[in-house]
């Protein structure tokens, strides 16, 4: 019954959101809350968030914009904190115009999550624009929206994940240094948010921490499994998970909330390839961005991944890790187990064979293979970790079958370990390259390459002095290649992030990999052992 009464009341808020004649909504105050507290209740009256500071003043409650430009079209997600009751729900656009500002568009406020999205057609990519977000008298977020650098031989990005709630201090390290990098675009590949339930919170502390990178440039940000609020996520087409630690597959939470969550985070990116909703009416963002001379394929690994619980023989204490390593790796990798599921298969096709004569990207929130053998503590080795998308095999291989049929080279996160990475679909070698950068902060659950033998592989890395490279198998029997990696023994105890240089010229990408507390404006910066590499992407 409860969860019937919650349902109604998320649904009443969210008829009264779009009814956009209205500038000014009632609360949505329900009578418990097992989801973010500060979507359905009267927040004001609450004890002080933890996580972030609500009491601010109202000209500044509009908290941050985020955007994309790709094919004519602007997107933009205008953030604010959360409103009271007499306070209107209209944010407004405006773009500085021959020395004016010009409004070109309104919105109202979601109730839940406390967003707004523009979406502008036919916008002109050829200039710099100024713009700011406004709402009331006096509250704005000024920022500006830059041209497409089609004239650019080098596009740059700057790529970062896992925000973990351990730290909650500013990011001023990361700000300091992607801003003198000066990147074309940044990429948050997931976990955002680690509070699970109390996304709203988590997300403006995000924005606190970062929006300084991406005020002024175009920024991809995707979810993953911490920020819809599960440990992990085998999101099987949007069913309902009943089993804990959801490795049965499916979403925990209301769908309202997950729906939330992917509203704050992803509408500002272009329309997806194929809007379909799935199962609970939860929606998908897959989609492409093309800046200057590169494709952006934008991925979501968990949606449509089986969970392993009740499908394969469990090798473990936990049906997604094995500690035996004796079995048999085919006997998990079962007919009928998705990884990325027909849909993102079919549009991984598509993709790879239009806008042929640009560089081609796979972006996405964790790697294509077991890359660590240790996690959250030396003596927790696993064999296998079936979280990765190393499992399962014949979905991963067709999945790499497509990248490198486009040419592309895969982006990620997740692992909280960066890795470089050439992947081997029937011989090693013969896929894709594959960067995995660290975590923004990784205090919180670090990871190791440790090959159990201590034994470099075969064709070892040359350029490096770390010991563990060359070609393995993974605890699925999955080729890869390990050319990098950053064990959190390392500067920054491996935090940090990734910045990619693409060369469209020569057809090449230039991994970079930088510590967390590195300062990069300083001649003597030294990037994590192992790192500048350059690959060739024909």
């Amino acid at each position: 019954m409860k969860k019937i009464i919650l349902t109604a009341i998320l649904l009443l808020g969210i008829l009264s959101c779009s009814e956009k004649k209205k500038e000014q909504n009632p609360p949505l105050v329900a009578p418990f809350s097992n989801v973010d507290t500060l979507a359905i209740n009267d927040w004001w009256n609450r004890t002080d968030n933890p996580i972030i500071n609500l009491k601010i003043n109202r000209d500044s409650i509009v908290a941050f914009g985020i955007y994309t430009v790709s094919n004519g079209t602007l997107k933009m997600s205008a953030q604010l904190y959360p409103l009271y009751p007499e306070e209107s729900r209209v944010v407004r656009l405006e773009i500085e115009d021959k020395g004016e500002w010009k409004e070109i568009q309104k919105q109202v406020v979601n109730d839940l999550g406390w967003s707004a999205l523009f979406r502008i057609e036919n916008w002109d990519d050829t200039r710099n624009v100024k713009y700011r977000l406004l709402h009331g008298e006096k509250a704005s977020f000024e920022g500006l929206i830059r041209k497409d650098p089609k004239d650019k031989n080098e596009i740059v990005l700057a790529a970062l994940s896992c925000n973990s709630n351990k730290d909650r201090g500013l990011r001023e390290n990361y700000v300091r240094n992607i801003n003198h990098q000066d990147p074309d675009l940044i990429f948050f590949a997931g976990d955002q948010s680690y509070d699970h339930t109390e996304h709203t919170a988590a997300w403006l502390k995000f924005g606190l921490q970062f929006k300084e990178t991406f005020r002024n440039r175009p920024c991809i940000t995707i979810p993953d499994d911490h920020d819809i609020g599960q440990g992990n996520l085998w999101g099987e087409n949007g069913k309902v998970s009943t089993a804990e630690g959801s490795s049965d597959g499916g979403y925990r939470y209301h769908p309202e909330y997950v729906k939330m969550v992917e509203r704050c985070q992803t509408a500002h990116l272009p329309d997806p390839y194929d809007a379909t909703p799935i199962e609970q009416g939860i929606g998908v963002y897959y989609t492409n961005l093309i800046l200057g001379g590169v494709d952006f394929a934008i991925m979501e690994d968990r949606k449509f991944k089986s969970g392993p619980k009740g499908k394969i023989p469990q090798q473990g204490p936990r049906p997604d890790h094995i500690r035996n390593p004796e079995y048999d790796p085919a006997s998990i990798d079962l007919p009928g187990l998705k990884l990325l599921g027909d849909r993102q298969l079919h549009f991984l096709e598509d993709w790879g064979t239009k806008n042929t004569q640009s560089l081609k990207v796979v972006l996405s929130q964790t790697g294509f293979c077991g890359g660590a053998h240790i996690h959250g503590q030396l003596e927790n080795r696993l064999h296998a970790d079936l979280d990765s998308n190393g499992w399962p095999q014949t979905g991963r291989n067709k999945s790499l079958a497509l990248i490198k049929k486009a040419n592309a080279v895969h982006i990620a996160g997740d692992q909280h370990l960066a890795t470089v990475i050439k992947h081997g679909i029937h011989e090693f070698g013969d896929g894709p390259w594959a960067f995995v950068v660290p975590a923004i902060v990784n205090d919180y659950y670090s990871r190791w390459w440790w090959p159990e033998n201590e034994k470099a592989g075969a064709n070892p890395n040359t350029n490096t002095s770390l010991p563990w490279t060359g070609d393995y198998l993974d605890g699925f029997n999955n080729k890869i290649s390990m050319h990098a990696y950053v064990n959190p023994e390392s500067n920054s105890r491996g935090g940090g992030y990734g910045l990619i240089r693409f060369n469209t010229k020569s057809n090449e990408a230039t991994f970079e990999c930088w510590p967390r507390y590195v300062d990069v404006t300083q001649i003597d910066a030294q990037q994590f052992e192992g790192w500048p590499i350059t690959v060739n992407l024909k």
